[in-house]
């Protein structure tokens, strides 16, 4: 587990936040807790409680230890305590007077001599053998299961923790019935050459250790914060007038889901005010019988034995139709309550889809009107080049097109003088005028 600006590294403390362990949201593993009695003043240090809790394996294991040193050790602190043959590293999760609130909940006398010590601070080579030492758990885990397997031992191997200085190893199993063991714990010191314990876990167990995400769609209960498991069976899901659909209402593990539990005594509560002896009412048309009982809207909901149809009641009148029941009254009818069936219109708020509104179709039209506008502006300038062009060629082409003169061009001295060398003939204005060529009419032709 990490808290939400940090991860925890593979040793135990934050490897994003730099803190050391001493996050200030407390949740860099799942059995960490606050500690609301750190900042109360005392008038004799001396009695302050020398017993800390700390937390193995990334919080799924904690046990208490006695601080018989100067040291003080905030929360986060990895430190070196008493193992068996050896020594063990893990986090300090707890100190303080709230620790010895927990040794009383626990029943665990604070002067007991079984407690263990704390021997020192975690130091690099500390920390170093623990990891070679985590990172063989993976194998003998896989090992651990093919060995159990051998001998037809009706258990699974659940996890293999090991301690620190490698001298001691822990296998959590899983098992319905009693298993002899002791030939598999032989195997496993024979060639793991470590000290062997074995202890039995349940399904709930398992599942708070190997985690996962629950329906809710959070991390499971069991591997962040829940570490005391209560027995929960299917009455907790009628007093909620929920199905009992055992897929449904199963966990990951199996078994019935721990936060059926969680609103139980509100429903209990709730339910005082219900009354007990009204699962069927007579009425003159037949009987009625009780289908749900809606305990936020403190209704009862009824059905008759040839009908399909539900008729919402409420406490008073299901009281009074009692009453009327014992003294050998029947109604003729339900007085049903009004129901809003109805949800009020919820306003949505207003947002720009701009995902939504670009689409292909739009970039693509953008794109066309662009391209023809820079075509038609294309046009438009090859058309003002062309135009002086074209005012110019009725000019140096009209004597081919005017009428009067007929036949091939001729040069300058031919046409001034006729066949000759006179005058030219034909059609020539008086006055001395020159003839003025004309241009040809709008439309026509060559």
């Amino acid at each position: 587990m990490g808290c939400g600006s940090c991860g925890t590294s593979k040793d135990g403390s934050p490897s994003g936040c730099q803190s050391h362990g001493n996050c200030a949201s407390g949740g860099c593993n799942r059995m960490n807790v606050h500690d609301w009695l750190a900042n109360l003043p005392f008038s004799d240090p001396e009695s302050n409680c020398r017993i800390v809790e700390v937390s193995f394996n990334n919080g799924s294991r904690k046990d208490y230890f006695k601080n018989n040193t100067l040291h003080y050790y905030e929360r986060g602190s990895m430190v070196a305590v008493e193992g068996v043959g050896g020594f063990d590293v893990g986090m300090v999760n707890l100190t303080g007077e709230l620790v010895r609130l927990q040794l009383k909940k626990n029943n665990i006398d604070e002067k007991s001599p079984e407690i263990k010590k704390v021997l020192r601070r975690a130091t690099e080579q500390d920390l170093e053998k623990m990891m070679d030492s985590k990172a063989k758990e993976a194998h003998m885990l896989i090992r651990s299961r093919a060995i159990a397997r051998q001998l037809k031992l009706e258990l699974k191997m659940a996890e293999v923790e090991i301690q620190a200085d490698g001298k001691k190893a822990t296998y959590f199993y899983i098992a319905d019935d009693r298993v002899d063991f002791r030939e598999l714990i032989k195997l496993y010191a024979g060639e793991f050459k470590v000290k062997v314990e074995m202890r039995q876990i349940g399904a709930r167990q398992e599942a708070g250790k190997v985690g996962g995400i629950g329906s809710c769609g959070r991390e499971l209960c069991c591997s962040t914060w829940l570490t005391d498991f209560k027995s929960v069976n299917t009455n907790a899901a009628r007093y909620q007038n929920l199905s009992i659909n055992q897929t449904k209402l199963s966990g990951q593990c199996g078994r019935l889901k721990c936060c059926l539990n969680y609103e139980l005594d509100t429903y209990m509560d709730a339910l005082q005010f219900f009354p007990t002896d009204a699962d069927m009412l007579e009425l003159a048309k037949g009987r009625a019988f009780l289908v749900k009982k809606d305990i936020f809207k403190n209704l009862m909901w009824y059905t008759m034995a040839d009908s399909n149809k539900h008729y919402p009641l409420t406490l008073e009148t299901v009281k009074r139709i009692k009453a009327q029941n014992r003294e050998g009254i029947r109604p003729e009818e339900l007085e049903t309550a009004e129901v809003q069936t109805s949800k009020p219109k919820e306003v949505e708020p207003e947002y720009a889809d701009l995902v939504g509104q670009i689409s292909l179709k739009s970039l693509e039209k953008t794109t066309r009107k662009r391209r023809d506008k820079e075509r038609g502006q294309q046009q438009a300038g090859q058309q003002q080049n062309r135009h002086p062009q074209n005012q110019q060629r009725p000019q140096q082409g009209a004597p081919q097109r005017n009428p009067q003169n007929a036949g091939p061009n001729r040069g300058p001295q031919q046409e001034n003088r006729g066949p000759q060398g006179g005058r030219p003939q034909g059609n020539r204005p008086t006055g001395g005028q020159r003839p003025q060529q004309q241009r040809p009419p709008q439309g026509e032709k060559k």
